[in-house]
């Protein structure tokens, strides 16, 4: 996945004048991944940065128990017509968009733990070192296989893109952290947002990993 312009913090000064982009996304929707894709390509032919401004989302909230773990075989109302369905479109997608990354559509992958660290990294980092972050996660899971549930996998990953890897464990044991996603999500909800990725701009949206010129078309209405 190529790295593209930098997210700037909204509270500070550079976040509120900067042209940006809300994205709603979670780590475990291979759409996510190709509609990152598919952004970074328009930010890049563009001649001003865009900056995202980015929203985590539980795709596995259905599939949580009371203790807040994900349960696999839980019922989410997708069948295997449903699966075949996605991975077929994942493939389609990452041929058009000339990605390399794995089919498999992780369904057993925890994000929550990832989506935590992201979100403490987001807070407390430049941003530079965040859209890494969130590039390596994205990477490691898409591309890699690897399990971004797993703290380890987290602080290998952490390294990876030029963070101290105590930030993990320091994000995860932070409930602060783990209470400004869960209040993320909600807000997701509340807002109307019911799939992933889904991007808006200025009161309008585009959902799904859609090609570079229908965000050119959301941004520029042209």
């Amino acid at each position: 996945m190529s790295e593209h312009t930098t997210d700037a913090d909204a509270d500070s000064p550079a976040g509120r004048n900067a042209e940006s982009i809300t994205v709603y996304s979670d780590y475990v929707c291979p759409f996510c991944f190709l509609g990152r894709e598919s952004l970074a390509r328009y930010q890049d032919e563009r001649d001003t940065p865009l900056e995202i401004d980015w929203h985590p989302f539980d795709l596995r909230a259905g599939q949580r128990g009371p203790n807040g773990e994900v349960d696999p075989d839980a019922d989410d109302g997708k069948d295997d017509e449903y699966y075949e369905q996605a991975r077929e479109n994942v493939e389609r997608l990452a041929e058009r968009y000339d990605v390399e990354m794995t089919l498999d559509l992780a369904t057993e992958v925890d994000s929550r733990p990832a989506q935590v660290v992201s979100f403490y990294v987001k807070r407390t980092e430049p941003s530079d070192r965040w859209l890494a972050f969130d590039v390596a996660i994205f990477d490691a899971l898409w591309q890699d296989g690897r399990d971004i549930g797993d703290p380890d996998v987290l602080a290998d990953v952490a390294a990876e893109a030029g963070l101290d890897p105590e930030t993990v464990e320091r994000a995860l044991d932070n409930p602060d952290a783990h209470d400004a996603v869960e209040e993320r999500f909600d807000a997701a909800r509340r807002e109307g947002v019911t799939g992933v990725p889904t991007f808006v701009y200025e009161g309008y949206a585009a959902r799904g990993a859609v090609p570079p010129e229908h965000l050119r078309r959301l941004v520029e209405g042209s």
